[in-house]
């Protein structure tokens, strides 16, 4: 096996030399690449590369971005005003960098007026698309009918 470590002398081991190696130092003889040929071993502290180890993963989890999606809900008759004031809603969402998604509500008989919805919900999009791009364009599900936005790039 190909030994590394600090105060070590690099190169190709037997198994028994790079224990005795390492217990020599009173270190922890860890297999960093087993795949290898041939496989890599790593002479440290095992208990404090399991620390710099969960350390490293938590960094990463805390610059991962989180997606916030943002609900906005319509009628099939939503009227003029009541639009303006969601379209100025979703903008403010957009600029924060949440995605939107929204969707017209039928309750029971306004099913009827799936073509009413999905203009409204083509006209909402075609309002955002300066700031914002279509993720999926208006699908029925049950009784709502759905349409998801993400800001654009800047």
């Amino acid at each position: 096996m190909r030994l590394v470590g600090e105060n070590v002398e690099q190169g190709v081991y037997s198994i028994q030399e790079a224990i005795k190696i390492a217990d020599d130092l009173e270190l922890d003889l860890v297999e960093i690449s087993p795949n290898a040929v041939p496989p890599v071993c790593k002479i440290v502290d095992y208990q404090k590369f399991l620390y710099q180890q969960k350390k490293r993963e938590k960094e990463q989890k805390a610059k991962a971005t989180k997606v916030v999606v943002k609900e906005i809900r319509f009628g099939p008759q939503t009227d003029e005003h009541d639009y303006n004031f969601k379209l100025k809603h979703a903008i403010g969402f957009i600029n924060e960098g949440c995605k939107v998604k929204a969707y017209v509500f039928f309750k029971g008989r306004s099913i009827l007026f799936k073509e009413q919805g999905e203009v409204l919900l083509l006209r909402f999009a075609n309002d955002l698309e300066e700031i914002a791009k279509v993720d999926s364009l208006p699908v029925l599900e049950g009784k709502r009918m759905i349409i998801m936005l993400s800001p654009k790039k800047k």
